[in-house]
């Protein structure tokens, strides 16, 4: 079992490689929330899960392999509200199924950043990029906890279901605070506990690289955005993933400029 913060990150490097390659070859992702979304009975066209959080109309505006790679929780292009022009950055931005959508959203006078530690998802996000025909993307390799854009660079982050894999939450919050501008704001979906359940209690319901034993309560999650600098801080419950475990929809936004 993965005991430090090097073997979680490698064990979490490795299981999307390996998603990576599977969709390469063809076969379905498994998503957040241990097994939930392989389920049969959760896959709608064998689209597992997908299908619950974007529409036919989203999902025609991708490459098939991009659907097929979701490993989300949710849709966070959908609850970012995303505006022409504006730039934008996905963390963990996985096979780039929303950094697609969001370049589409931010139109041409708007930039789609993902950002991705894994280098086969890389490179199958820039092959999906390329097919879908979007020129106004960029994917970088690195770590959500140490992202590689100057400060006050971006106007929304967005993420779907990463942050609770994250070994640092303090540190990605941190810089997530960093890269926004000023009255800048975040759309991310992700797994959250309830307040009652304590970390061995998460640890109990799922794996670390499923999405469930390194979720954040709902209140350190709030506690971490509002030390981070934000402000307007929600935190909403959308479904149930595990016992007292829920995919949520977390939305905040930096503090603007003094005049």
């Amino acid at each position: 079992m993965a005991t430090t913060a090097d073997e979680l990150r490698e064990e979490v490097r490795r299981r999307y490689a390996e998603t990576a390659q599977a969709v390469s070859e063809g076969s379905v992702g498994c998503g957040c929330g241990e097994g939930l979304c392989c389920a049969d009975e959760a896959g709608v066209g064998g689209m597992p899960f997908v299908a619950a959080f974007y529409d036919a109309e989203q999902r025609g505006e991708l490459p098939d392999a991009a659907v097929l790679a979701s490993l989300g929780c949710g849709n966070p292009t959908a609850v970012a509200e995303l505006g022409e022009g504006e730039t934008v950055l996905d963390l963990g931005s996985g096979g780039g199924i929303d950094v697609i959508l969001s370049a589409k959203r931010v139109g041409p006078s708007g930039v789609a950043y993902g950002l991705d530690m894994t280098d086969e998802m890389l490179v199958l996000a820039r092959r999906n990029a390329e097919e879908a025909g979007v020129t106004n993307v960029h994917f970088l390799k690195g770590v959500i906890e140490q992202i590689p854009l100057p400060a006050g660079s971006v106007d929304v982050v967005i993420s779907n279901c990463v942050i609770n894999l994250s070994v640092d939450k303090s540190a990605v919050l941190t810089e997530i605070a960093r890269v926004l501008k000023p009255g800048g704001r975040i759309g991310i979906s992700d797994i959250v506990a309830e307040d009652h359940l304590k970390p061995e209690q998460r640890s109990g319901r799922g794996s670390y690289v499923g999405c469930i034993a390194g979720a954040l309560s709902k209140g350190e999650y709030q506690k971490g955005l509002q030390a981070a600098g934000f402000e307007q801080v929600s935190i909403e419950f959308t479904h149930e993933v595990a016992d007292g475990m829920h995919g949520a929809i977390v939305r905040g936004h930096t503090r603007k400029e003094l005049v």
